[in-house]
């Protein structure tokens, strides 16, 4: 009768607590926040809840697999419980996502200022390292935020608005909250129709790929280009990137995609290369569930050889997030593709965590300055000095050092006087078709450099203020 009735109590518990995290699981939650609500509204008073959603928690479970994930949901889970005032009831919905409520908030009161409160130190909390398999991680989270009875009066309407309010804070790059407003769920609508969508675009013919050129700033000759991927849906126009490639991510379409992409790539490089020649090096982005996949090496092998094209033509850029990963195991892999004669370069430079000596054990040949640092180098010191530092600490490893988002005359003059050699952005053009950068690869295998008129503007430009 004993084992009987804690056999009964165990079931009675699993029935209403995650077995992982020991905290109240999804029916659980509902039911304790419909008894909230129903409180608050005899009550006259408000009750706010919060969603919460790992950023990128996938690419825990890939890199260090998923009992490193189980782990790091349970410290989460203690932090969480550990932060919040005791009155306050957190739950876990599903997978990576957790949820909480405050209640007894005042109706005549503007409750956004004490709640945003709690959500920043909730991502606090979240942002704490953690250890995982002798390796410091740092996670961050998104937020969303939905009032009762503001914004719904009862426990679906509640919840599904707080979930759409945490999908702008991630689409809005994550580690951070929003408050719900009623647009938002049209959003999230959309952002279902055009998952739905993407699965198809592929079949449709409706994905496109754009060159953006890579200049030598000395001489305004193209030595390459980056393949950016693009989508035209009909009846919508352009999809930013955006916001279908996290979709791509999420659905791993982004493996087909990938392979698309790549396959399209050398399609369009083999008809320059038969009308120009060498059209230089073409730059391909690869994610780290790219990189992940088992048989990535093998199809970029069968993908070349299928199109009899050489590897040494091309490079796959990577972020220094996706770079520091899993650095030991990143390494062999890039060590692979390097074997195989593609060149790297690390995409976004400046933004990760990576240091001078992270980088040298990495077969990186070229480093690209991030944008963001690039935009006010010429007008911010502070800018300047981390440029000027990326271009010393590319030359002191050997590497190419190309500036990201060049898009003034202004900016191309502070490059060229502290010697970065190559840059790309829309300076030179928004990114064209194959067909267009083609045209600009003819003109310049008949002798015209096709951007030397920027850098003639740019001498003209120095010699007058000296």
């Amino acid at each position: 009768i004993t084992d009987r009735k804690r056999a009964e109590r165990r079931i009675r518990y699993l029935a209403r607590y995650d077995a992982l995290t020991k905290i109240p699981n999804r029916m659980q939650f509902h039911h304790l926040l419909q008894q909230t609500i129903a409180r608050a509204l005899r009550a006259g008073q408000v009750v706010a809840v919060l969603y919460l959603d790992m950023d990128r928690f996938k690419e825990v479970n890939d890199t260090f697999g998923h009992g490193a994930g189980d782990r790091t949901l349970e410290v989460l889970a203690e932090r969480l419980t550990r932060s919040l005032p005791k009155e306050t009831v957190v739950g876990r919905l599903a997978g990576d996502e957790f949820a909480l409520f405050v209640e007894g908030l005042p109706a005549d009161a503007d409750n956004r200022g004490p709640i945003a409160q709690l959500a920043r130190a909730l991502l606090t909390e979240v942002c704490r390292p953690m250890q995982l398999n002798q390796h410091e991680v740092f996670l961050t989270a998104s937020i969303g935020i939905a009032f009762c009875p503001r914004d719904a009066e009862n426990v679906i309407d509640l919840i599904r608005n707080a979930d759409a309010a945490m999908y702008y804070s991630k689409q809005n790059g994550g580690n951070t909250f929003a408050f719900y407003s009623p647009e938002m769920n049209a959003a999230a609508v959309e952002r279902l129709m055009l998952k739905s969508k993407l699965r198809r675009a592929l079949e449709r013919d409706e994905l496109e790929i754009r060159y953006q050129p890579k200049v030598d700033l000395r001489t305004g000759r193209i030595i390459g280009a980056e393949a950016l991927l693009r989508w035209r849906l009909p009846g919508h126009g352009d999809i930013p990137p955006s916001h279908f490639i996290p979709l791509a991510e999420e659905t791993n379409l982004i493996l087909d995609i990938g392979e698309w992409v790549l396959n399209r790539v050398c399609l369009d490089y083999r008809q320059m290369q038969s009308k120009v020649g060498d059209p230089g090096r073409i730059s391909l982005n690869l994610s780290l569930k790219q990189l992940r996949q088992a048989s990535f090496i093998l199809r970029c092998r069968s993908v070349f050889r299928r199109h009899q094209v050489s590897p040494t033509a091309f490079e796959l850029e990577i972020t220094e997030t996706t770079l520091m990963a899993d650095p030991q195991r990143t390494v062999r892999l890039l060590d692979e593709l390097y074997a195989m004669g593609l060149h790297l370069s690390i995409d976004d430079f400046g933004t990760g965590y990576s240091s001078l000596s992270a980088l040298q054990q990495f077969p990186i040949g070229t480093l690209k300055i991030d944008q963001s640092f690039v935009r006010d180098a010429a007008d911010d010191a502070g800018d300047a000095t981390i440029v000027r530092t990326i271009i010393e600490m590319g030359r002191s490893l050997g590497m190419e050092v190309i500036a990201e988002g060049v898009e003034s005359q202004r900016q191309l003059e502070f490059l060229r006087s502290n010697a970065c050699h190559f840059g790309q952005g829309r300076l030179f053009g928004e990114p064209c078709t194959a067909q267009d950068l083609l045209a600009l690869l003819t003109r310049q295998a008949a002798g015209a450099a096709p951007f030397a008129h920027l850098l003639h503007r740019v001498e003209a430009a120095t010699s007058r203020s000296a």
